[in-house]
């Protein structure tokens, strides 16, 4: 990442993170398909309701590793390799603690954390034994997060994606063969998953015990490193409190969808999906920004730094605003996948069609905030998402729907917070010298 063409160690980088992310969506919209043809759309709610809870308690020790990623690659991009084997195995501990905590706690707070979200009755039965056989494999899930962000800090994204390729086509054929075939039901397509990031998890650890480099995990050697500890999570405690606010924010907001019924409930469900692979190429080229940035100030390449950080930028609003126009114009098409009811479906088109043309906005959210991460300032990212994306957005929902209580309501508020972090984010970006501040911090 320090030297050759920007834009194509960007995009090339990018690549197979959009390859990986788009599989990963792919257990989500198998599950979703699957479960709501074959068991109705009651199953689909389910389903649906669980994403913004398991985003919650993913999401958080997810962003705790975004500062073991930005660690690994400075080091990286300055040569100190004793200290990337240290950060990599420091890593590797805290996933394997904190993997085993989400498992214990996910399974069994699960039905505590459905009431708080007051789920229907009537969706309640099937969303616990989901969530329950889901966080199983917490353990896997975040042990696989944090193998692939210690590869994509080295500057390999093609790895993680040989190992997402093996385990999304076992989901999907577990998926078909558990839901369709055996009396699981629900639970199959939960099972489903958690086998395949057990896969998924193996693999990427496998190969991180053999590859040839400072990354190199020695079993002996995996253990918490006090200082190197406490750096990464310094960098990553923002964007994990972040997440999991955020998260919160979006529980709020499944809570609001919740009270208008099971049919809001799958259409939303539904456009959220959708909605997953529109992320794709601006989270992918967040990520490539974060890791780009890292090691270019690692190696002290101030200039390149910034001609990479517009260079990212523009390909990131680019292709979101070029998918958010093709959603806008073909999203009944794509919704029919979920659902062939026509009420489920009208739902998602409204939702679709009052969001998808702001997603310019978003991506500009996501590149300025991997900017900033990669630079170790995440606390500004922090900042900006936790008032606009939670405090505003929750604010908005509570008093206009106790007014006017129409689900589009919930759908504007999405286009206003975006709108209002994009903002604030390019006013920090401009004003301030966040490299200057990384420099004297070196």
């Amino acid at each position: 990442m320090t030297e050759g063409s920007i834009t194509k160690k960007l995009v090339m980088f990018a690549i197979p993170l959009f390859i990986g992310q788009f599989l990963q969506q792919m257990y989500n919209i198998v599950d979703s398909v699957v479960v709501g043809h074959v068991l109705g759309k009651e199953a689909l709610a389910a389903v649906s309701t669980t994403g913004s809870l398991i985003f919650l308690m993913v999401g958080f020790i997810n962003g705790l590793f975004m500062g073991s990623g930005v660690i690994i690659g400075k080091r990286y991009g300055a040569k100190d390799y004793k200290g990337v084997a240290i950060a990599t195995h420091t890593g590797v501990a805290l996933a394997l603690l904190l993997g085993l905590f989400l498992t214990v706690f996910g399974f069994f707070f699960t039905p505590t954390l459905l009431r708080w979200m007051g789920t229907p009755e009537d969706v309640f039965p099937n969303s616990v034994l989901y969530f329950k056989v889901y966080f199983l494999g917490g353990l896997f899930n975040i042990l696989y997060s944090a193998c692939c962000g210690i590869f994509q800090a080295m500057g390999d994204s093609k790895r993680p994606l040989y190992y997402l390729i093996v385990s999304t086509v076992l989901n999907t054929v577990l998926d078909i063969v558990f839901v369709r075939f055996t009396p699981m039901g629900i639970a199959g397509a939960a099972a489903a998953t958690v086998i395949a990031q057990f896969v998924s998890a193996l693999l990427a650890f496998y190969k991180l015990t053999q590859v040839d480099g400072p990354h190199r995990v020695r079993i002996r050697e995996i253990r918490i490193d006090g200082p190197t500890v406490r750096k990464e999570l310094a960098i990553g405690l923002p964007t994990g409190i972040q997440n999991s606010v955020i998260a919160i924010g979006n529980v709020v907001v499944q809570s609001n969808i919740n009270a208008f019924g099971s049919v809001a409930m799958a259409g939303c469900g539904s456009y959220f999906k959708l909605e997953g692979f529109v992320f794709l190429p601006i989270t992918c080229m967040s990520m490539a920004l974060t890791t780009f940035v890292s090691q270019n100030l690692g190696a002290g390449e101030y200039d390149r730094v910034r001609k990479g950080a517009r260079i990212g930028i523009s390909i990131g609003v680019i292709a979101a605003e070029v998918i958010g126009a093709i959603e806008f114009m073909f999203c009944p098409f794509f919704l029919r996948m979920f659902s062939q009811e026509a009420d489920v479906i009208a739902v998602g088109v409204a939702q679709s069609r009052t969001e998808s043309l702001f997603y310019c906005l978003l991506a500009l959210n996501h590149c300025l905030a991997g900017i900033l991460r990669g630079a170790g300032k995440t606390k500004i990212p922090m900042a900006v998402m936790l008032s606009s994306w939670c405090l505003l957005r929750i604010t908005y929902i509570t008093v206009i729907v106790h007014f006017i209580p129409v689900i589009n309501v919930i759908f504007w508020a999405y286009p206003l917070t975006w709108t209002v972090s994009a903002i604030a984010f390019t006013i920090y970006y401009f004003k301030a010298d966040w490299i200057h501040y990384f420099a004297k911090a070196e």
